[in-house]
């Protein structure tokens, strides 16, 4: 079976800060939890607040930096994609600045919260939301589980990505 492909891009400017092989531990971990085996792949972005406020206002409407934006890979009409080929997931874009604001906040590390914020867009390109209590409830259990497996902390760390 092929394992998940996950492409990792990270800012020049936050490169000496954000630790791949853990970013990719993350996702890896939240595939596995959610039953996702085989030839799929995503990319996960570090970047900036200004990339992330251009995303969002573009394709939210939004006109302000936030802490993680997930795209999945909607089936576009006329788009065909091998048989054979991996099921690409999506785009899971974090804003560095945001997730280290965030861990000085609740007081832990921004590996932390780079893990946090990498489950939590993996999550969303899966189909979860928190849009409804009920929704949060199932989404925030799940992100517990697989940080609790990652051997991250998870004392305050829903204090972000909500």
């Amino acid at each position: 079976m092929i394992p998940p492909t996950i492409e990792i891009q990270i800012d020049a400017d936050f490169a000496g800060q954000a630790d791949a092989d853990r970013l990719r531990q993350a996702a890896l971990a939240t595939l596995r939890h959610q039953g996702i085996e085989g030839a799929v792949e995503l990319t996960l972005v570090i970047s900036g607040d200004e990339a992330v406020r251009r995303f969002n206002q573009t394709y939210r409407g939004v006109d302000a930096p936030t802490d993680v934006l997930s795209f999945g890979n909607e089936e576009q009409d006329g788009f065909v994609t091998a048989p054979d080929a991996p099921r690409y997931l999506g785009d899971v874009i974090v804003s560095f600045p945001r997730a280290e604001a965030q861990a000085a906040q609740v007081g832990h590390p921004v590996g932390d919260e780079l893990r946090l914020l990498v489950v939590h867009g993996v999550l969303h390109l899966l189909g979860h939301d928190h849009a409804e209590p009920g929704e949060k409830d199932v989404m925030w259990a799940a992100q517990t589980e697989i940080l609790y497996d990652l051997g991250t902390s998870v004392a305050g760390l829903h204090s972000a990505a909500n």
